[in-house]
């Protein structure tokens, strides 16, 4: 996970962010709807360790949704002449310019048999280098689908978004 301490204060809350994106709210919704499963499945268990782990499990997916509720958008993008990247955690917002971001770029690894794209960035944070981490869950598309838009919007360089000579499509599933 990263810190989500500002960089930069945020600028004008008035000024809407065109671009976001986020766990989409029916995953959130099944996931809390799990955890009240879960509390009434406890709560009805005779088992007292069963009792126990059930209630963990409830407790533990609840905190998850929480987590999921308050960092949505994960990401915005503020358009304009100083286009802007902003990033919400668990702790607010943090603002980062063109500037701060060093690298963006679609990074895939192996997980559970298949590979699994993320979107990982390096940005410059109060003078020390940060790697935040995005994956679907996070962002609610495919993470080269908000690489893009970062490049379009002169937040990430068009090299980082594709190093190699196969172009975005070559590690993406066709069935996302």
């Amino acid at each position: 996970m990263t810190e989500q301490s500002s960089a930069q204060p945020v600028g004008d809350p008035s000024a809407e962010p065109r671009l976001a994106w986020s766990t989409p709210l029916p995953a959130l919704i099944a996931a809390a709807l799990g955890g009240v499963a879960l509390a009434v499945a406890a709560g009805l268990s005779t088992d007292p360790p069963g009792r126990l782990l059930v209630g963990l499990g409830a407790a533990l997916l609840l905190v998850l949704v929480l987590i999921g509720v308050r960092q949505r958008p994960r990401l915005q993008v503020r358009t304009g002449p100083e286009p802007r990247l902003i990033v919400r955690g668990v702790l607010g917002p943090v603002e980062y310019s063109p500037e701060q971001i060093r690298r963006a770029r679609v990074v895939t690894t192996p997980r559970l048999g298949r590979r699994v794209p993320n979107l990982e960035m390096d940005v410059d944070h109060r003078g020390d280098e940060r790697l935040l981490i995005f994956g679907r869950w996070d962002l609610g598309t495919h993470p080269q689908d908000v690489l893009d838009a970062l490049v379009v919007h002169r937040l990430a360089k068009p090299g980082d978004a594709y190093p190699g000579e196969a172009g975005p499509e070559a590690d993406r599933p066709g069935a996302w």
